[in-house]
């Protein structure tokens, strides 16, 4: 079973999005969920992390005070809210879950991914 993505679309400079992850069927009882995104001809970027079991999260800078990564453990579900996009944020939106409990920035640490969902800011 997949992670499933959602909550992408078109938005203005300065706007806001929430993104969410869920697995049904699966739960998120332990280890690390992190967001990535992915813009044409780059590389998959971490942008958010968190440790399901602690709650403690960590995010680069380029994202660092404009995006919250949040657990919500009664719906299973991992969500991405991003205030203040710029355009330099427009990618493909990835969610993913890691075995591992320390937060990792590399995409090669996660073994489940979802689908991806377009985020898509305007100047």
């Amino acid at each position: 079973v997949q992670l499933q993505a959602s909550g992408g679309g078109l938005v203005q400079a300065g706007g806001s999005l929430t993104l969410s992850c869920a697995a049904p069927g699966r739960t998120f009882s332990s280890y690390t969920m992190g967001w990535f995104r992915q813009a044409p001809g780059k590389e998959r970027e971490f942008v958010a992390g968190i440790n399901w079991r602690t709650g403690s999260t960590h995010y680069p800078d380029s994202v660092k005070g404009r995006f919250t990564i949040l657990r919500d453990s009664a719906k299973n579900t991992v969500n991405l809210r991003m205030n203040n996009l710029k355009p330099e944020d427009t990618a493909l939106y990835y969610c993913a879950r890691s075995r591992l409990e320390v937060i990792n920035t590399t995409p090669e640490r996660y073994y489940l991914w979802g689908q991806g969902t377009l985020v898509t800011v305007s100047s």
